[in-house]
Order: structure tokens, then C-alpha cells, then sequence
């Protein structure tokens, strides 16, 4: 099977590892990646991402010259994709830019015009219910009844979908899977060290950015209550909250209990989670945002969930967005911004070492069998061949 996808996520190496499994699964599979020649991130990255081509066989990324070049939406290709469409001959095409991309449109129309008669799917993070004005309205429109299939990366993204009329297949999957060579459980008693944290430590650990929307003031009000507990609090992130956060520490005289951690890369993440007794996601559903077409923020997946997962450390989240659907059975969901009832989730794992070793492994089974890289290429691969074979 030729598959080709398209987006600006796979300019980070470490983002293709789903894509390299999915062209390794078996012979006669061949997957290319088109991504944008040049890519500016912004925020923190704030640089100038110029892509390489690389050819690993059954695996290639292929730098197209584009337009945009740091909105999703926007994106499209220069008239080098009609060369590599032409060349490659895809049976599927998936363009991750979400229902409204410009990029899925014109994959749509270069299929018909080429005579590939591949399979159109597009993959969404978007999570709320949204109103269009024209003409993306139309456009949007134009892309759901050219499509054969969809992957959302959340279950209310489904949901939002069929509401807009979309009547045809939808896969429910993340867009990036776990390492799990990288996220395993392993002992770290040099950096425990350097942190302070001791043997007996019962350490609450977060990872992401210190913003409202985050939960994080909700976290800390519920440890206040937990004063009497031996427990520390280890945040490892940046953001506009930190100095309230830094204000109820100090109010409450809990300054050699809690660690921050500033950002640190990626391969090092691990390392940290495997300090912690348990990850806490604390998300709260927020309508303060506003975009062009929608406005509010819920999360749409929380892939250190899955990190913590394959490090077999329970998991506590709150009931925001996806968090609920990927912990499942296998961790503690409380309702958001309810710090009684996160408080209990904590004192319960404090309390009974069982049930936290329990979570533990049930949250590791959990990663291994339906979120490594592996596992979500064979999704996706058996999703794919569901839509070729049936239409």
C-alpha cells in the first residue's frame, strides 16, 4: 500500500517514529511524508525550520515549497507536490491540517486531476463546537463530502463531526504515539539527589505549561489541604502562572516541598516522570479564548498521560476534554477544578501503595497495547485498508 501524508508536524524528527513503524509493518508498504520546505513555529522556537529530504527506503520525507508559512489552515504546496503525486502514485493521501485546511483541499482536487483515485482523510485535533462564516464554511464543507475517512485525535471531535454532517468513517486515535525506549520505568536516584527528593518522598508530579487552563492553581489549593501528608510537589514547566503558584507556596510556608523545574528537551522528560509517585492533569475546560471560528479550550488529548503510562506511574486527571477516555480504568479521574476531589484522588494513592502499583501496571498495559508508535501505526494501517478494500 503507497500512502502519502502531508503536514507540518513531521518537520521534528521525533514526531515521524508513528509514520517509520507504519513502513516497517509489513513488505510492500511505502509511506512518503510531505512536509513544508521552510516552517517558521514561532513562541518559544522561534526559528526557521528548513527541511531535508531523507530516503530510508520504504520511508522518505519530501520538502515541497510552500505558502504560509506558520499557519495550519493556510498551508498549501507549491506545483512541485504535483511531480511527487505523480511519481509516488498514493493509494491513500492524509492531510493532518484539520477539516478547514487549504492543504487537504487542494490534495482533493490534484487526486481527481491526476486520476490517483486514492483515499482522501483528514486528521483533527479540534474539540469544540465551532460556527463558520463563507467562504470557509464552504470549504469545509467541500473537504468533509470528499473525504473517505477520518482520524480524530479525540472522541468530541467525532461527535463534532457527525454533527456537521459528516456520515463516513471516523478512526478515534492520537497523532503521535509514546516511545516507550525512551518513556520505561527507570530508577533515577542521581537526579533525586540533585533535587532533594528523598527515598520515602511521596512526589506529585506535573508537566506542561503554567497557564490557567492547565489546572495548575486547582493542583497546589488541593496539596494546601494535604498539609499534613509527607508528600512534594514537582512542576516541570514554564508559564504566565508561575508567580501565583510561587505566592500560595510561600503563603502557606510549603517552599521545601515544592521543586520547579524550568523546561528541559524531550529525551530528558522521562527521566523527571520516572521521579514522580504519581502525574496529575488537572485541565480545565476554559470559553476565554477566541479564535476566528470558535471560542473556549478543553484538552484534546494529554499525551504526557501516555509518557507517565509507559513509565508505570499512576495517573490522576481530571474530567477535561479527552483525559477522561485515554486514562480510563487505568488511573483516577476527578471532576475539573474541584480540588476536594482531587485532594481524595491524592490521599488515596498517599494511603494505599496497592492500588498506586495497581494503576501503576494497568496504566503501562494500557500505553504498551494501544499507544507505542507501533501500536498506532497498526491502527492506522488497518484503518486504512478497511477504506480501501470497502469503497
Amino acid at each position: 500500500m503507497k500512502i502519502l501524508v502531508a503536514s507540518h508536524t513531521y518537520i521534528v524528527d521525533l514526531n515521524c517514529e508513528k509514520l517509520r513503524a507504519l513502513s516497517q509493518l509489513e513488505p510492500g508498504i511505502e509511506v512518503t511524508v510531505v512536509v513544508p520546505k521552510v516552517w517558521k513555529p514561532g513562541g518559544v522556537q522561534n526559528k526557521i525550520i528548513e527541511t531535508q529530504y531523507r530516503d530510508e527506503g520504504a520511508f522518505k520525507i519530501v520538502p515541497v515549497s510552500n505558502f504560509s508559512q506558520n499557519h495550519q489552515g493556510l498551508l498549501t504546496f507549491g506545483t512541485d507536490l504535483i511531480s511527487v503525486l505523480r511519481e509516488f502514485r498514493p493509494q491513500v493521501i492524509q492531510v493532518e491540517q484539520g477539516s478547514r485546511g487549504l492543504a487537504y483541499t487542494q490534495m482533493i482536487v490534484l487526486n481527481q486531476l491526476l486520476g490517483l483515485k486514492a483515499k482522501n482523510i483528514f486528521f483533527t485535533w479540534w474539540n469544540l463546537a465551532y460556527e463558520l462564516k463563507l467562504p470557509v464554511a464552504l470549504l469545509e464543507k467541500y473537504n468533509l463530502n470528499h473525504s473517505h475517512g477520518i482520524i480524530s485525535g479525540n472522541q468530541d471531535g467525532a461527535e463534532i463531526l457527525r454533527q456537521r454532517g459528516y456520515n463516513g468513517e471516523i478512526k478515534v486515535m492520537p497523532q503521535l504515539g509514546v516511545d516507550e525506549n525512551l518513556f520505561t520505568p527507570k530508577a533515577q536516584p542521581e537526579l533525586a539527589a540533585k533535587l532533594g527528593i528523598k527515598q520515602n518522598d511521596f512526589v506529585v508530579g506535573f508537566v506542561g505549561r503554567f497557564v490557567p487552563e492547565k489546572g495548575l492553581l486547582t493542583l497546589v489549593n488541593s496539596l494546601v489541604k494535604l498539609k499534613e501528608q509527607p508528600w512534594k510537589l514537582l512542576l516541570l514547566g514554564r508559564g504566565i502562572l508561575k508567580e501565583a503558584l510561587v505566592k500560595i507556596v510561600a503563603e502557606n510556608h510549603l517552599e521545601d516541598r515544592v521543586i520547579f523545574v524550568e523546561s528541559v528537551p524531550h529525551d530528558e522528560v522521562a527521566n523527571y516522570i520516572n521521579l514522580m509517585s504519581t502525574l496529575v492533569l488537572p485541565s480545565e475546560t476554559t470559553y476565554q479564548f477566541k479564535t476566528l471560528t470558535s471560542v473556549g479550550w478543553k484538552e484534546q488529548f494529554g499525551h504526557v498521560i501516555i509518557e507517565a503510562m509507559a513509565c508505570k506511574i499512576p495517573v490522576v486527571g481530571s474530567d477535561s476534554g479527552e483525559i477522561p477516555y485515554v486514562i480510563g480504568d487505568a488511573g483516577l479521574v476527578f471532576p475539573e477544578g474541584k480540588t476536594e476531589a482531587l485532594a481524595d484522588c491524592l490521599l488515596q494513592l498517599m494511603q494505599k501503595p496497592d492500588l498506586a502499583n495497581k494503576l501503576g501496571e494497568l496504566g503501562y498495559q494500557k500505553a504498551m497495547d494501544k499507544y507505542t508508535n507501533k501500536a498506532l501505526a497498526k491502527q492506522q494501517f488497518e484503518f486504512y485498508q478497511s477504506l480501501v478494500i470497502s469503497h
